[in-house]
């Protein structure tokens, strides 16, 4: 190559002869092409085929920063070993955030009153703001036989699983459920708000934990985590654990829709979330019909 930069400064000069000109462009433009192919070569096969020599020029390389540990224990939703920890951490009254198929939640066991409390520690949540349980199925409810009525039954297996929240009076079923230490710290002194998400994963937890107490994981007043590194971020220095999904199938919370009245033929929709209000409408008035 220096022979080469020599006879381009002479030629520049007007004092190379004709013949090297000729010999050296020659040897310059065999450089270029064997320099091409081996490049190509070595990409496709992403092995060193062709010997090239060191790079004229070295771009610097950016140290590497190490990203700090996570607050708390995450886990990964897509391994039964992820569930299996969180499951874990639930079990010995621990809160932990877990995916649903809207936003992000705080989850507590049912089994563990005290854990519950937490919660709203966590998230600062005004106490007279009630939480919700969470079970994987409606077979699941339909096992402890709730009194509930033939239109409320048909109402629920058209919302469930996905995207609503029902308000339903309490009773003993909630015991059978296996809510009974939590009774007095979820939903209210006369009615329970009851989800059965549309997630796989919220559900294999559900079944492994028992009903699970839930509400949004974010501080009290600001806006939902639509990813597990909004959580970690936001709260992972007060939680347990985090269960890691990637992005929220939504960037709303559940609608709820307050069916104490339901036999009268009345509900009404306390929150809009992500199952517009005018739908849920639509299937309560295809529900009557039917039952009727």
């Amino acid at each position: 190559m220096e022979v080469i930069l020599v006879c381009f400064l002479l030629s520049t000069l007007d004092r190379l002869p004709y013949k090297l000109e000729i010999a050296m462009l020659a040897i310059f433009s065999i450089i270029c092409l064997y320099g091409m192919l081996a490049s190509l070569a070595n990409a496709i096969f992403l092995k060193d085929l062709l010997p090239l020599g060191p790079p004229v020029l070295k771009a610097q390389k950016k140290e590497l920063t190490e990203r700090p540990p996570p607050p708390c224990p995450i886990a990964n939703s897509r391994l039964t070993s992820g569930l299996i920890t969180i499951s874990k951490l639930l079990d010995s009254s621990g809160v932990c955030g877990i995916p649903t198929d809207t936003v992000y939640a705080l989850a507590a066991s049912c089994r563990h009153p005290k854990a519950i409390e937490k919660i709203y520690n966590i998230k600062d949540r005004p106490a007279e703001k009630p939480i919700c349980i969470c079970i994987s199925n409606l077979e699941q409810l339909a096992a402890v036989r709730p009194p509930f009525s033939t239109l409320l039954w048909e109402f629920m297996r058209n919302v469930y699983p996905g995207g609503i929240s029902c308000i339903v009076k309490k009773g003993e079923w909630l015991s059978r459920l296996g809510v009974g230490p939590a009774y007095d710290r979820v939903g209210t002194k006369d009615s329970i708000m009851i989800r059965v998400p549309d997630h796989t994963v919220t559900a294999h937890l559900c079944n492994m934990t028992g009903p699970l107490a839930i509400t949004s994981a974010n501080p009290s007043g600001e806006p939902d985590s639509t990813h597990h590194d909004m959580v970690i971020t936001r709260l992972g220095h007060k939680l347990n654990g985090v269960l890691c999904d990637g992005e929220s199938n939504e960037v709303v919370a559940s609608t709820v829709v307050n069916c104490l009245k339901i036999d009268e033929g009345i509900i009404t929709i306390i929150r809009e979330g992500c199952v517009p209000a005018v739908k849920v409408r639509q299937i309560f008035e295809k529900v009557k019909t039917s039952v009727a």
